[in-house]
């Protein structure tokens, strides 16, 4: 999908209180960040907040990071805070290859959210669930590893539950069709409100290990 370039997207998303921009000098001591000792909740490819945002209102009591390599979808979820305090939510903007250089054994939970699935095995690597990326969700978990994952892709989500498999994973819930299954916590993203308007499938899993 083509990106629009968002006119002053960069000053905006600098000038929010939400958007931590020296986010590595925390690697190891972001609980600090919130100045208390709540669980850290890390979603990846947070696209434009609605989910982050959603969890971070409805469940006060944890600590929520949203990150987003591109500022022209990043300052949509920053625009959509500017009325709003909400002190247990912080936004990074980065790239997910990235990650194990930025948390350091301080996240209970990775969210993935309609992630690009990458079709073509020459970009298997790229995939949000492959072993490389599994590999440094290793390095970022503080202890148990949980990873909750939402896609329209069957063929990336069934990439994912393998990928899963393999790596030692074990399935807490998982459904083939999200919406007329009885999974009543469940936050919406902007795409996934699209995807089901239009009719398309949800699949969903959460895993631990």
């Amino acid at each position: 999908m083509r990106l629009r370039n968002v006119r002053g997207a960069s000053e905006i998303i600098s000038a929010s209180s939400y958007v931590i921009d020296d986010y590595k000098s925390y690697r190891g001591s972001f609980k600090s960040l919130f100045g208390n000792d709540n669980d850290i909740h890390v979603e990846i490819g947070m696209g434009k907040g609605d989910f982050i945002i959603g969890m971070a209102l409805k469940y006060p009591n944890i600590n929520f990071i949203g990150i987003e390599k591109f500022d022209s979808v990043l300052v949509r979820a920053v625009q959509k805070l500017n009325d709003l305090v909400i002190p247990n939510l912080k936004l990074i903007r980065m790239d997910a290859m990235d990650i194990d250089n930025v948390f350091d054994k301080e996240v209970s939970v990775v969210y993935l959210n309609f992630s690009d699935p990458w079709p073509k095995a020459r970009h298997e690597n790229r995939r949000l669930t492959s072993p490389i990326f599994l590999r440094k969700y290793d390095l970022i978990f503080s202890g148990v590893k949980r990873i909750v994952q939402k896609t329209d892709n069957r063929k990336l989500f069934e990439y994912s539950i393998m990928s899963y498999n393999n790596y030692g994973y074990v399935i807490d819930r998982l459904s083939l069709d999200l919406y007329n299954d009885d999974i009543s916590d469940n936050v919406s993203t902007e795409y996934e409100k699209k995807f089901v308007q239009f009719g398309s499938v949800i699949y969903m899993i959460s895993v631990h290990k």
